[in-house]
């Protein structure tokens, strides 16, 4: 069912009380926890043994990401999402390329409820995926709520013309792990998105360790471009693949 993306401005500041358990440089957790990794004895199928921590990777029943297929045609909400230009600090956590932003006014309004965007990152190739269908690179913006609750807003992209959006993202990209920097214009976040929506949305967990369930999953059916040579820049910076495995859906529902 197709819905609109209403972007809106806000007059009033909306104050975030961040949880210390969850989203930092280390993939989505605040935590000193066990090491991960996408390979070896520390790579997905493994994480569910490294810590107790850990344990939902292995005995979750609604772990992400997953094959979106066979979805429910339903009447869901319109998304209102408010995008500020705001100034953004990326890092190569050597798990990904995370971009932090630092404006309170990048808010997302779902089922009555106020999410307010805390970072973005990329996985490639795409970890969710569409009737079997994978995508070249996934762009999975965070969004939270004040009492911690998690929405994960998904961009698919295909091979195409250069991505203008994430243009100065790729041209700044740290090269080394455990490095960062600030990026020296605004990012504008709504320029990210596609204009044109419709969504998928289903309950889910985040695809890095600890795995935690609850998350709310919204991915967009509408793909932006990215050129082959962003997702090899990508890909060579960080040096191996970085997407989990697709998970049982165990009986969830997707919802369209």
């Amino acid at each position: 069912m197709k819905k609109k993306l209403m972007y809106s401005t806000l007059s009033v500041v909306l104050m975030v009380c961040c949880s210390a358990a969850f989203f930092t440089s280390k993939g989505h957790s605040q935590q000193h926890q066990a090491h991960w990794s996408y390979t070896g004895k520390t790579s997905p199928e493994h994480w569910g043994d490294l810590s107790d921590d850990y344990k939902a990777a292995k005995d979750g029943k609604e772990q992400s990401p997953i094959n979106i297929t066979g979805a429910k045609d339903v009447d869901l909400p319109d998304l209102e999402l408010s995008s500020k230009k705001s100034k953004a600090e990326e890092e190569n956590n050597g798990h990904t390329i995370e971009v932090k932003v630092e404006n309170a006014k990048n808010t997302l309004k779902f089922n009555n409820q106020t999410y307010t965007l805390e970072q973005f990152h990329f996985h490639a190739p795409s970890e969710n995926q569409i009737d079997g269908k994978t995508y070249p690179l996934e762009g999975h913006f965070v969004y939270k709520t004040e009492d911690g609750k998690i929405t994960v807003v998904s961009v698919l992209y295909h091979y195409g013309k250069e991505n203008q959006a994430l243009k100065q993202v790729w041209q700044k990209m740290p090269q080394k792990a455990e490095t960062k920097i600030k990026l020296s214009q605004p990012v504008a976040v709504s320029q990210m998105f596609p204009k044109d929506l419709d969504y998928y949305n289903f309950e889910g967990s985040l695809t890095t360790p600890p795995c935690t369930e609850g998350v709310n999953w919204i991915v967009f059916k509408k793909q932006e471009t990215i050129s082959k040579a962003q997702v090899k820049k990508f890909s060579k910076t960080l040096g191996f693949k970085n997407n989990r495995p697709i998970q049982k859906l165990n009986g969830r529902e997707i919802k369209e």
